[in-house]
């Protein structure tokens, strides 16, 4: 990487972020944290409000206006793939919202890299159609969001059926089907459910907190161990 994309890298990585270290940036840009620091130096001495100091962290100031980004031609197709993608397996709300900034992207870019977006061969299929996993996702993606109990209605692989109550969690996409992990009441632990196992589901006016060992990160955390 160049340089002068180096430094154009580090503040688009500071307009996204509160607070990053050298470390963070040394390890984002594939450097040393003593390139990091003279980077910094030399940004802010060109005028960009950057402040904080070595050992914890940078940030800007205030909102900084830079001219559209530019992409690279991989950059671009990378983010064709992840829109069809999401339109494909991401449900209907994020499907539109995908098209939506790609759509975005497209109005900004040179004209001649326009056909990377409209000329890329790279495709993501789905042959069978189920709308009530769509649904099913966007309820979950929402329930997670704003820490919403679900009612679910589930039928597992045996043909067992039982009705859950579920502190949502996560989706996990596994190339052909999505799960959602979360904390059965039911089983007083940990489940992953298959959404396409999922006869009906119902969020809740009621929400939930994290609870120690019942997070997310409590999950990730068994799964690693096991």
């Amino acid at each position: 990487m160049r340089r002068a994309d180096r430094l154009f890298q580090i503040v688009q990585i500071l307009r996204n972020k509160r607070l990053v270290t050298a470390k963070t940036l040394a390890e984002r840009l594939e450097v040393s944290e003593r390139t990091i620091y003279r980077d910094i130096q030399d940004i802010s001495l060109s005028g960009v409000p950057v402040e904080g100091e070595a050992g914890v962290g940078y940030r800007l100031r205030h909102t900084l206006d830079i001219p559209p980004i530019m992409f690279t031609p991989d950059e671009i197709e990378a983010l064709v793939v992840g829109a069809r993608m999401s339109k494909t397996w991401a449900g209907s709300e994020l499907g539109q919202s995908a098209q939506s900034a790609l759509d975005k992207i497209t109005a900004v870019i040179p004209a001649g890299f326009r056909h990377k977006i409209e000329d890329s061969k790279l495709f993501s299929l789905r042959f069978s159609q189920r709308p009530d996993i769509d649904i099913h996702l966007d309820i979950c993606r929402k329930a997670i969001d704003n820490k919403r109990l679900l009612q679910m209605a589930y039928c597992r692989a045996d043909g067992e059926q039982s009705l859950r109550r579920i502190r949502p969690l996560g989706l996990y996409f596994w190339g052909n089907v999505w799960t959602l992990v979360g904390w059965c009441e039911l089983r007083d632990d940990f489940r992953n459910f298959r959404l396409d196992r999922i006869q009906n589901i119902q969020p809740e006016n009621q929400t939930f907190t994290d609870s120690e060992g019942q997070s997310l990160q409590d999950f990730i955390k068994r799964m690693t161990c096991m």
